[in-house]
């Protein structure tokens, strides 16, 4: 399956039935009067947020959804039948922007979430709702309301726990690879990686979701290379592991180009937590290993892990290492939710 990450779609609402126009006609009644139903509401287009789904490839090969109009009202006091409503499954995580692609309308983030994207129109009356004691026989209804006609832009933000950085060829896929049944192409070049990846990691009985990214590079924010496009992905994400060649001559600029780009991308993803990884060290000696992990953390102002993804030196130390940030933030939000509050309430 391949992978899609941005997408435009145009939706429309149904429009409401007319109301009807009609009098009651039977034999020996001479007098019926008016019974013209109301017309039927038209379907909403809706938004659902489904398991199993983490790309919206779907939405390449059908961009139009319109939701079925409400029936017209007819005689005998009969209400036209509702239109059907259509629904836009996609991955949770999903936004909905508007035309310009700036503004966020919504945001499914649970799966099982549903939103009303454009709501269908309503039905309009029947003669009947016109009957007066001046007016017995009204020969007027009303048309049913239009639906909504909008362009909007869907833009999925994996949800994972913690996302790798680095620049190419750094060993993400890697290390996504050796700790997860994820099985993304890895080869001795860079940018071997064109799309996201995520995989399940397990360590001392805990499990949560790395989501591996191509690589950046300098100038990555104004276009070069992959550019920043898959940015968002880590966005939600509560730690960052920034994993670092080893071998590479400069492990301090490599570092900071990294750091730059995503500052660039927004303050927020510049200020997650970040855990620092020197990578592929089975390829250097002790003295070298030194020497750079004391360039890194002069750099980042931090501790910084050794690691090789091919030896599995050091991996599980890294992986308690992100379990340890996972399970602050996840307290962090708890407290934000009030779930760690003190029950005050009343008690015999």
């Amino acid at each position: 399956m391949k992978f899609l990450d941005l997408c435009k779609v145009y939706i429309r609402s149904g429009s409401g039935g007319n109301g009807c126009v009609s009098f009651r006609r039977e034999k020996y009644i001479e007098y019926g009067g008016p019974n013209g139903g109301d017309g039927g509401k038209g379907g909403n287009v809706i938004i659902e947020a489904v398991d199993g789904l983490n790309t919206l490839i779907d939405f390449r090969y059908q961009q139009h959804f319109f939701a079925q109009n409400g029936q017209g009202g007819m005689g005998s006091n009969r209400t036209g039948k509702d239109g059907k409503d259509i629904y836009l499954r996609v991955p949770a995580g999903t936004e909905i922007m508007d035309e310009d692609q700036e503004t966020v309308l919504y945001d499914v983030t649970e799966v099982g979430q549903k939103l009303v994207l454009a709501k269908g129109g309503n039905g309009g009356w029947g003669n009947l709702h016109f009957k007066s004691s001046t007016n017995q026989a009204p020969r007027t209804s009303n048309p049913g309301q239009d639906g909504i006609d909008r362009t909007i832009w869907l833009r999925l933000k994996l949800i994972a726990d913690a996302g790798l950085l680095g620049m190419p060829n750094a060993g993400k896929s890697t290390f996504l690879s050796v700790t997860s049944n994820a099985r993304p192409k890895v080869a001795d070049y860079p940018f071997t990686t064109m799309h996201p990846n995520l995989g399940v990691v397990g360590i001392d009985n805990t499990e949560f979701v790395v989501a591996d990214i191509p690589g950046l590079i300098e100038g990555a924010s104004e276009g070069r290379g992959l550019g920043d496009l898959f940015l968002g992905h880590v966005e939600r994400c509560a730690v960052l592991l920034h994993l670092v060649d080893g071998t590479s001559e400069d492990v301090a600029h490599d570092y900071n180009v990294i750091i730059g780009e995503i500052s660039n991308y927004t303050d927020e993803l510049g200020d997650k937590p970040r855990i620092t990884v020197l990578n592929k060290v089975d390829s250097l000696t002790e003295d070298e290993i030194a020497e750079k992990t004391a360039a890194l953390e002069k750099a980042s102002g931090g501790r910084v892990y050794t690691m090789s993804g091919v030896s599995r030196d050091g991996v599980d130390t890294v992986l308690r290492a992100l379990k340890a940030e996972i399970s602050m933030d996840r307290l962090r939000v708890k407290k934000a939710d009030g779930g760690d509050e003190e029950d005050t309430s009343w008690r015999p």
